[in-house]
């Protein structure tokens, strides 16, 4: 009996030293992924109690952050930080949680204190990025992406969005137009190149009739987008003819944002939400103007409303009065 009892308080034993090696190792490899090799001071001032529960508070913290508990793992990172001052990870982590719950002055304070230690770390520059654009403060969010690209000039194409976004249009191009002679323009911004095109084009007013039989009947001549924009907009209530010619918009101006918001909602319309979802997932892509966003935005939780994802329909309510604010 007594033999049994050893033998089970030696496995005991065993299983504690195994989770705590394997836990070291994930708080190891998740330190060099996020902040980089020599981001998190050696705790050599720490007793061996003390450096154990540091590291189980941060992955509390962690645990917490994955499930959306956010002002949980920021308890546990206070408990971090009570433990070991200045700690990069620590503030990183700070960063993210408070990000997460919209407080970004205080992500923008703890991102700054670990950029201080790390001034070049690559993600957390990125994060400053996604701070500045939760606040739509384009212009700064723009000059941190210029030091992300000088590390990394594949962003570069993150770089064409924020200027959209600040309504830097011709910057917007020319960088477009410059990533796209070294062939490293995505497909998705080739689209929205020719998007852009397209509206300096139409910017000449010409005199058109309002009466839909007799745009159809011109649309069928000219296949002009003005005049399809037109049907679209006047055709309310003939679910028939916003399908068929939101349709048409698409493969004819597949750059055009109005015709997949269109064609999405009216799939709302007929409650056949999965088709709609893949509709407006493809046209958002190219928004520019806050406005539209804002509709896609909607469209999309309506959606996921109807395939019963409450979560993400909530989520997209929530973006959707971010960008009315």
């Amino acid at each position: 009996m007594l033999n049994n009892r050893k033998i089970i308080k030696s496995r005991e034993r065993q299983f504690r030293n195994f989770r705590l090696a394997l836990f070291c190792l994930f708080f190891f490899l998740f330190s060099l992924k996020t902040v980089s090799q020599d981001s998190i001071p050696e705790q050599k001032d720490l007793t061996e109690e003390a450096e154990l529960k540091f590291q189980q508070y941060f992955f509390k913290a962690l645990s917490q952050k994955s499930i959306g508990n956010y002002s949980k793992a920021i308890e546990n990172l206070e408990d971090c930080n009570q433990i070991l001052q200045e700690n990069t990870a620590v503030f990183f982590e700070f960063s993210k949680n408070y990000l997460a719950l919209n407080k970004t002055l205080l992500a923008k304070e703890y991102i700054n204190r670990a950029l201080v230690k790390k001034p070049d770390n690559i993600w957390m520059l990125k994060h400053l990025v996604e701070i500045y654009v939760k606040e739509r403060n384009y212009s700064k969010a723009i000059d941190v992406q210029q030091k992300v690209i000088a590390q990394n000039p594949k962003e570069k194409e993150y770089l064409v969005r924020l200027f959209l976004y600040n309504r830097e249009y011709k910057k917007a191009v020319d960088l477009m137009n410059a990533l796209e002679k070294h062939k490293a323009l995505s497909t998705s911004l080739k689209m929205l190149k020719q998007s852009l095109e397209a509206r300096k084009n139409i910017g000449v007013k010409t005199e058109s009739p309002n009466d839909v039989s007799t745009l159809k009947k011109s649309f069928e001549n000219e296949k002009s987008y003005k005049t399809l924009e037109k049907i679209l907009k006047l055709s309310n209530d003939n679910i028939n003819d916003l399908l068929k010619y939101s349709k048409l918009g698409i493969e004819l101006y597949p750059s055009q944002s109005f015709v997949y918001l269109i064609n999405g909602k009216t799939l709302n319309m007929q409650k056949e939400y999965k088709n709609a979802l893949l509709i407006l997932q493809n046209g958002i892509d190219f928004v520019i103007e806050d406005n539209m966003e804002i509709d896609f935005y909607k469209e999309i939780a309506k959606a996921y409303n109807g395939l019963g994802n409450i979560d993400q329909e909530n989520k997209y309510i929530k973006k959707a009065k971010q960008l009315k604010s």
